[in-house]
C-alpha cells in the first residue's frame, strides 16, 4: 500500500486557560491500600467494584457505578458499554466528562506499556545500538505478544520502540529493560514514575503488562500515563505510527555490497484497531494512538486519543463484558463519539490531577518538553525508516493536524528535568488522511 500522503492545515489556536493555584498545589488524595505482593494474592479481579475507591481526582470518581452531570442539552450515554471500568476526559483541560468505576483496579494487560514507555524514553537515544544477548530475552511469558526480535542479532532503541507500540512486543521489553538494569530496577522505576503521576491504583510486577500476582491499575491511572506520555514528541510519533519495517535476521553466507552481510527485513502494522482499521471496524476521524492490550486475566484494555473540532479527548476502556469482536475498540468509539458531543456542554465529575511534583512556571518556558526526560522528548525520530505517522481526519472536515504551538495563555508544570504541559494545544503529530484501509 503507497504511503498516505499528509495534507497541510492551519495551526489551531491555542486556548487561553491557566491552571488554577488550587488545582496544582492539591494535596495527594488518600488511595485504597496497595495490592499485596504475596503468591496469595489473587491476579483475578471481583465481580463488582469495590465500594469505596481512590479520590484521586475527585470524590465522585472514587464511587463505583456510572458518574456523568446529565442535564439540558448533554447527550445521553451510549446505554450498550459493557466495559467493566471507563473514562473520558479532556486531555487538555484535565476535565473528566464521565467516567464508570474509574478507579476500580483491574489487571492492565499491555496498557501498562504506556507507563513503561513514558519511564524508560527519556533514558537512551533512538540511535543507540544493542547486540541482542540470551539472557536479554529470558523471563518472557508463555504466549507472550513478541515482535520477532534474534538472539545475537544488533537493534537500534528506534527499532525497539517500533516493535513495542506497533506489535506490542514483550520481547523488545524485556530487552530494553535489560539495557536499564533488568526487568527488578525498571518494574522499580515504573512503580516510583506510577507514584509520580499519582498514578496510586497501580502496582507493576512485569514491565510487558503480563498477567502477574498483584497487578493492577485502573481506568483513571491508564490516562493518566497516556496523557503523560502524549506530551513526550518521541512518544506521540510511535502511538501513531501505522506501519513500518523491523529488522529480520541476517543472511548467513549472503554478502551485498562491498562485502557489507545481508540482512532481512519484514513489515509490522500496530495492532491499534481504531488507528489501523479492521474488517468490523474503521479507522477512527482523527485518532492519534495510544495503547491497546489484551491478556486472559485483563480482558481488553485500551487507552485512545483522538482530536476533532478542536478538542483532544483521551477515553479508556477495561474489560468488556460483551464477547463481540473488537468490541473495545467499539466501545471505545461510542465514548469517544459521546464525549465530543457532550465536551462544553457536560460539567465534568473530575479531573485528571498533574503530578504531584508540580509547581507552576510562567508561559513561554520550553514547550516541548516532558516529564521526567529531556525537553526535546527524546530522539524525535520515531518516523525514520517507517510509513508517515497516520491517522483520520477529523469531523470538522480537516486533516486533524496538531502543529507545534506556543504556549501563549498556557501553563507548564515544573517537573525534575523536564515540564508537564496543562491546558495547551500538544505538538502531536500530523494525521494525514488514509487512502485504503490496511
Amino acid at each position: 500500500m503507497p504511503a498516505p500522503k499528509k495534507t497541510a492545515r492551519r495551526s489551531l489556536l491555542v486556548t487561553s486557560a491557566v491552571l488554577s493555584s488550587l488545582a496544582l498545589a492539591a494535596p495527594v488524595a488518600v488511595a485504597a491500600p496497595k495490592p499485596s505482593d504475596s503468591p496469595s494474592a489473587s491476579a483475578s479481579p471481583s465481580a463488582t467494584p469495590p465500594a469505596s475507591m481512590s479520590s484521586v481526582g475527585g470524590a465522585r470518581l472514587g464511587r463505583p457505578g456510572t458518574q456523568v452531570n446529565l442535564a439540558s442539552g448533554v447527550p445521553v450515554l451510549p446505554k450498550d458499554v459493557s466495559a467493566r471500568s471507563w473514562i473520558v476526559a479532556d486531555a487538555e483541560s484535565g476535565d473528566v466528562l464521565a467516567a464508570h468505576n474509574a478507579h476500580w483496579r483491574l489487571a492492565p494487560a499491555s496498557t501498562l506499556k504506556m507507563l513503561f514507555a513514558d519511564t524508560l524514553l527519556p533514558k537512551f537515544p533512538g540511535d543507540t545500538k544493542h547486540k541482542v544477548v540470551p539472557a536479554d530475552l529470558a523471563g518472557i511469558g508463555a504466549g507472550s505478544s513478541m515482535v520477532g526480535i534474534k538472539e545475537e542479532e544488533t537493534y537500534t532503541v528506534h527499532d525497539l520502540w517500533l516493535g513495542v507500540f506497533l506489535r506490542s512486543g514483550n520481547d523488545a521489553v524485556h530487552v530494553l529493560s535489560a539495557m536499564n538494569g533488568g526487568v527488578e530496577n525498571t518494574v522499580k522505576a515504573m512503580n516510583d514514575h506510577a507514584e509520580e503521576l499519582q498514578a496510586l491504583d497501580t502496582h507493576v510486577v512485569s514491565p510487558d503488562g503480563y498477567d502477574a500476582e498483584g497487578q493492577v491499575s485502573s481506568a483513571y491511572d491508564l490516562t493518566l500515563f497516556a496523557r503523560s506520555g502524549m506530551q513526550k514528541k518521541d512518544f506521540r510519533e510511535y502511538a501513531s505510527t501505522v506501519r513500518a519495517k523491523f529488522p529480520g535476521q541476517t543472511k548467513k553466507g549472503k554478502k551485498g555490497k562491498k562485502g557489507k552481510k545481508v540482512r532481512e527485513s519484514f513489515e509490522i502494522q500496530n495492532t491499534n484497531r481504531l488507528l489501523a482499521g479492521d474488517s468490523d471496524v474503521p479507522v477512527y476521524q482523527g485518532i492519534a494512538g495510544v495503547k491497546n492490550g489484551n491478556t486472559t486475566n485483563a480482558g481488553a484494555t485500551f487507552t485512545g486519543v483522538a482530536e476533532r473540532g478542536g478538542k483532544v479527548l483521551l477515553v479508556t476502556v477495561m474489560n468488556p463484558e460483551k464477547p463481540e469482536h473488537n468490541e473495545v475498540y467499539k466501545e471505545t468509539a461510542r465514548l469517544f463519539d459521546w464525549g465530543f458531543k457532550a465536551a462544553g456542554k457536560v460539567q465534568p465529575v473530575g479531573e485528571l490531577v498533574p503530578p504531584k511534583g508540580a509547581a507552576q512556571a510562567k508561559p513561554g518556558a520550553n514547550p516541548s518538553g516532558e516529564a521526567g526526560g529531556s525537553g526535546d522528548g527524546g530522539s524525535g525520530t520515531a518516523g525514520t525508516g517507517s510509513k508517515p505517522v497516520a491517522g483520520a481526519p477529523a469531523a470538522d472536515g480537516s486533516s486533524g493536524i496538531w502543529t507545534a504551538l506556543g504556549i501563549t495563555g498556557g501553563v507548564l508544570v515544573l517537573l525534575a528535568g523536564g515540564v508537564f504541559l496543562v491546558n495547551r494545544r500538544w505538538p502531536l503529530p500530523d494525521l494525514v488522511r488514509r487512502r485504503t484501509r490496511p
